[in-house]
């Protein structure tokens, strides 16, 4: 065997190493899909199954950016943390890192920016 066969072989096994060690990280809760290491102070919110999705019966609404989104799955995570809000309906826009929030009473930007800080994310404000 080569010189050059023995490096890529090494290097072949660090990468699946390194590889493995994440995958199982992930699956098994320890690391989150997108920055590492699990935020230890971020709450996991339940996903809640909206009942009435008629927009006509959510007067309130608004768009809100949230920072510290990577993936579908931070997405869904701050989608959960709003939804968690009694009569909020939250959509989230994982391009534009914004929230499109309906609810049917006044909207409480501290309790927004509250329950998505608790998930682990920032709410950076209104989208103008």
């Amino acid at each position: 065997m080569k010189p050059v066969d023995l490096i890529l072989i090494a290097v072949t096994c660090c990468l699946l190493f390194f590889a493995a060690r994440r995958a199982v990280g992930t699956w098994s809760g320890k690391r989150d899909c997108c920055s590492g290491d699990k935020k230890s102070n971020a709450k996991s919110f339940p996903r809640v199954r909206i009942a009435d999705t008629d927009e006509s019966h959510y007067p309130y609404v608004a768009d809100y950016r949230i920072a510290g989104m990577s993936c579908d799955n931070c997405a869904q995570n701050v989608t959960n943390a709003l939804d968690s809000i009694e009569g909020t309906w939250a959509t989230v826009d994982l391009s534009r890192k914004v929230a499109h929030v309906r609810c049917t009473s006044p909207l409480d930007e501290d309790a927004y920016s509250s329950a998505v800080a608790e998930a682990g994310y920032r709410l950076l404000g209104v989208v103008e």
